[in-house]
């Protein structure tokens, strides 16, 4: 008797009863990317959110310039610019409320400056400098996340302990479509929607991992459209739309706090600058293919919409680059200024308790430091 040939054997095809357990259409993609600027829809947006998404906007690319200037200057070791992206960015900070957490990749530190963090720390792990900056917990940031996309687990686990806990906390995880391809992303969507976890993933679709074009890492008809094997809804956005973007985010946030369960969404955006300081985009993209998207760049799309509703002119134009200039003005100040660092400092942060092996550990490393300190002296 073979396997399948046994009682209660597996069997290939269902039965004639079988059904779908959820009906697929409700959580498809459009089939184009959601807009708001240039649409009837922007008319019903906040003056004073558009308002604040650009001056956000105009800030979060004098931000982009700095720091890619300072690495440039060696003030820091390594800069993934989001210059071009800056309405997923933006809108990312600005949705949450703040008892939630953001949970961003190596290419988001905008997302959390806009969410209130210290530029200088969001900069800090890239320079090489005190563990990841800052202390998560006490600014509902998680580390940047280098690792492609092993932050998507940590967020459906932060998610889901809160809803087991009864606390009204929602997690927005962010991702790049090269995180896509990991295994990472796949385990984070299924765990949450199995267990209804109050968490949104964001991926910022901008064309490329590194080198590799989006054509070469899926054959589906958009990442949004990875949302209906998991059971989630896929929403697809366009990503240089700073409204389209916030309003699609937070409908999937209040969908989450709300006991929705988790949403995918795809921002289609671009990006503008190379990979890093250390990639050569010119070899594998067109100039034209960077210039055909300058042609739709975040900040010139809300400006029109903002003008047009009388809700800007050229004196707030002034303002909003003025306030930029300050803030890379104070970036670049604070950033030229050498850290002053104690190597005891290895040992924090690491347990909440040290253990008898890190105790042993940081009492000989000061022993050492003290001993050079004395021989320095005399």
């Amino acid at each position: 008797m073979t396997v399948l040939e046994q009682p209660g054997a597996y069997r290939p095809t269902p039965p004639p009863g079988w059904q779908p357990r959820v009906d697929a259409a409700p959580l498809l993609p459009d089939t184009e990317p959601y807009r708001v600027l240039g649409t009837a829809a922007a008319a019903d947006v906040s003056p004073d959110l558009l308002t604040r998404l650009h001056r956000e906007l105009v800030r979060g690319r004098r931000y982009n310039a700095q720091a890619t200037a300072l690495t440039r200057q060696g003030r820091l070791a390594v800069y993934p610019s989001s210059t071009g992206q800056e309405a997923c960015q933006v809108a990312a900070g600005l949705v949450l409320e703040e008892r939630d957490w953001l949970f961003p990749s190596y290419r988001d530190t905008l997302a959390a400056v806009v969410r209130g963090l210290d530029p200088v720390d969001a900069l800090t792990l890239l320079r090489g400098d005190w563990h990841s900056g800052y202390d998560p917990h006490a600014h509902r940031v998680a580390p940047l996340c280098t690792p492609l996309a092993t932050q998507l687990p940590h967020a459906v686990g932060l998610a889901h302990a809160a809803r087991l806990k009864g606390d009204d906390v929602v997690a927005l995880a962010l991702v790049g479509d090269g995180g896509t391809s990991e295994g990472d992303f796949h385990e984070a969507l299924n765990f949450a929607a199995v267990w209804h976890a109050p968490v949104v993933f964001l991926v910022q679709n901008n064309g490329f991992a590194i080198s590799v074009p989006l054509a070469k890492q899926t054959a589906a008809p958009s990442l949004a459209h990875k949302a209906v094997g998991y059971g989630m809804p896929g929403r697809l956005v366009d990503g240089n739309d700073a409204a389209a973007v916030h309003q699609v985010l937070a409908e999937a946030v209040r969908r989450a706090r709300g006991g929705g369960g988790p949403t995918l969404v795809e921002a289609v955006t671009y990006r503008i600058d190379a990979h890093t300081n250390a990639d050569d985009a010119t070899r594998y993209r067109a100039d034209s293919e960077v210039d055909a998207w300058r042609a739709h760049d975040p900040i010139a799309l809300l400006e029109d919409a903002l003008r047009e509703r009388g809700l800007l002119d050229e004196e707030g134009v002034r303002a909003a680059r003025e306030s930029a200039e300050r803030l890379a003005a104070d970036l670049r100040t604070r950033m030229h200024q050498d850290p002053v660092l104690d190597p005891a400092e290895l040992f924090d942060h690491v347990y909440a308790d040290r253990t008898s092996q890190l105790r042993e550990q940081a009492a000989q490393l000061r022993a050492e430091l003290d001993a050079e300190a004395g021989e320095g002296q005399r």
